[in-house]
């Protein structure tokens, strides 16, 4: 593929030689020959000089030096076009083919669409609902009365627990549980513990995608309930009834204590936690490594540290911890000061 149809494909200009060849998508500091790259972030402008790609795609604003031999292809998101390029050099492959694995075993009273995708050893339950175009992979398990959405895809060794549903085109990854017991045991007076029956579902809604051993557990009553588009990374723990809002997104490791709600549009680094019962307002930003410990009000509001704490008196906080060591050491000094004038008060008084 020319540039210049790259160019075409991505509504873009070439600065350079538009009939160089493309035949790779690659890093900007790893390209070699016949490979395409993006800069998107600043921080990698440094490789412009030294890349051996033999275009790049930038910003239509972007600065470069002057003489500059490498190839340019100017957009208005690198990152987008980056993105459109990249599907382009690698489109999708169907890991299954359409039909049913003779291994798969599958009720009498489950109902598949058509153009479904069945791997070996998977297991369906009675009254299951897989949609058209679905797929489900190697091992995976659906329990009695689970639902799934077409074009949805569930990658191997999934396990789905009864009644939850799935939506349309979810994207769950390979390891997950969805559905499983809600963490819930009443206190006796003899200091054992007895188990609250975990009686409600999960419902997944469209578009969400799910990573890798991720577990959602279901619902004491009611629903634990994902909202259509949010993004969940790898490892994520999210309690009975929890509520993850519109594309909100979170990064590996963050752990949601039960019955809290997180509204829509909002980022959660990895290894957040967050204490239960908590009400997480649309747009909020969150800190890796941060600790949840109250709910925030107030839409678009970024938080970190542990505990967590708006964004400007986070950094406060931080600056003065920085500050402990030699603070500590004038307490020492004064103390030492005091020390010394009390001594010499005593021996004037005598």
């Amino acid at each position: 593929m020319k540039l210049r149809d790259v160019a075409a494909l991505l509504n873009g200009e070439v600065e350079g030689d538009g009939e160089l060849e493309i035949v790779r998508v690659a890093k900007i500091e790893e390209a070699g020959g016949g490979d395409i790259s993006f800069l998107a972030n600043p921080k990698y402008q440094k490789y412009l000089e030294s890349t051996r790609a033999s275009a790049v795609i930038v910003a239509n604003n972007l600065q470069v030096s002057a003489g500059h031999k490498l190839a340019l292809l100017r957009v208005n998101d690198p990152y987008v076009s980056f993105l459109k390029i990249l599907q382009h050099f690698n489109p999708p492959v169907d890991p299954l083919p359409v039909g049913i694995h003779p291994t798969a075993v599958i009720a009498a009273s489950a109902v598949l669409g058509e153009n479904v995708r069945v791997g070996a050893h998977v297991v369906v339950g009675e009254r299951v609902r897989i949609g058209d175009g679905a797929m489900v992979s190697h091992n995976v398990v659906l329990g009695d009365d689970v639902a799934v959405g077409e074009n949805s895809l569930l990658y191997p060794n999934i396990t789905v627990y009864n009644g939850c549903r799935i939506g349309a085109r979810v994207i769950i990854h390979a390891g997950t549980t969805i559905g499983s017991d809600g963490f819930g045991f009443a206190p006796k007076p003899d200091g054992t513990y007895e188990k609250i029956p975990q009686l409600g579902i999960v419902v997944i809604e469209d578009d969400v995608e799910i990573g890798a051993n991720c577990t959602i557990d279901r619902a004491t009553l009611g629903e634990t309930r994902i909202k259509r588009g949010a993004k969940l990374d790898n490892l994520i723990q999210v309690a009975h009834n929890v509520v993850i809002g519109e594309n909100t997104v979170s990064a590996a490791q963050a752990g949601i204590s039960g019955s809290t709600k997180i509204g829509k549009n909002c980022m959660i680094g990895g290894q957040v936690g967050f204490t239960g019962h908590l009400e997480i307002a649309d747009g909020t930003k969150i800190g890796a490594q941060s600790g949840v410990h109250r709910s925030i009000d107030q839409p678009n509001t970024t938080i970190f540290g542990y505990p967590a704490f708006p964004q400007r008196q986070a950094f406060r906080i931080q600056g003065a911890i920085a500050q402990l060591p030699d603070l500590l050491q004038t307490v020492r000094e004064l103390q030492k000061r005091i020390q010394q004038l009390e001594a010499k008060t005593e021996n004037q008084t005598k």
